[in-house]
């Protein structure tokens, strides 16, 4: 692969850190607790789990110990306007953290969930990168169903696609 792949990680988890950061400004400000499945997060408690997320799956990767405890400073915030700012700071430290991984260590394994042994490569692509996407979207639906209009992410959410287009 040409050119620094912990460079190319960073850019593109940039470019997902905007559009989760853009979603969080959409949550519904009065329906922290909105929960459409009683066992299930609530909508301010989902939101969060992308910052643990981030914080915890860098902390893996930089330790490659599976068993690394959450990082200090991740406590949820308990209202929908100090999420967002929340996890940009999260973000931040968790952007830190990879920066200090050297390209050698991409392929070192370690024993991860149910103990198999993964790289810490597959720990930022998959537990950290594809696993944020997975919960946005969920997110993004939960937004719904509170009511809300969740930001567009990949392209026009409903709201854009039916607006009239300007001249």
């Amino acid at each position: 692969m040409l050119g620094d792949e912990i460079e190319q990680f960073l850019s593109l988890w940039e470019v997902e850190s905007r559009l989760t950061a853009k979603l969080l400004e959409t949550l519904p400000e009065d329906q922290y607790d909105f929960r459409p499945d009683p066992d299930g997060r609530s909508l301010g408690e989902l939101a969060w789990h992308l910052a643990e997320l981030e914080a915890i799956m860098t902390t893996i990767a930089v330790k490659r110990d599976f068993n690394a405890p959450m990082p200090r400073g991740v406590e949820r915030p308990r209202a929908v306007p100090e999420l967002r700012a929340g996890y940009e700071r999260v973000h931040r430290e968790a952007v830190e953290r990879v920066r200090g991984i050297r390209l050698e260590d991409l392929d070192r394994e370690f024993p991860f969930f149910g103990g198999r042994s993964v790289s810490v490569r597959h720990v930022l692509r998959f537990p950290l990168l594809h696993h944020l996407i997975h919960h946005r979207g969920q997110l993004m639906m939960m937004i719904r169903l509170a009511k809300g209009v969740p930001s567009r992410v990949y392209g026009p959410n409903r709201e854009d696609s039916i607006a009239p287009s300007s001249p």
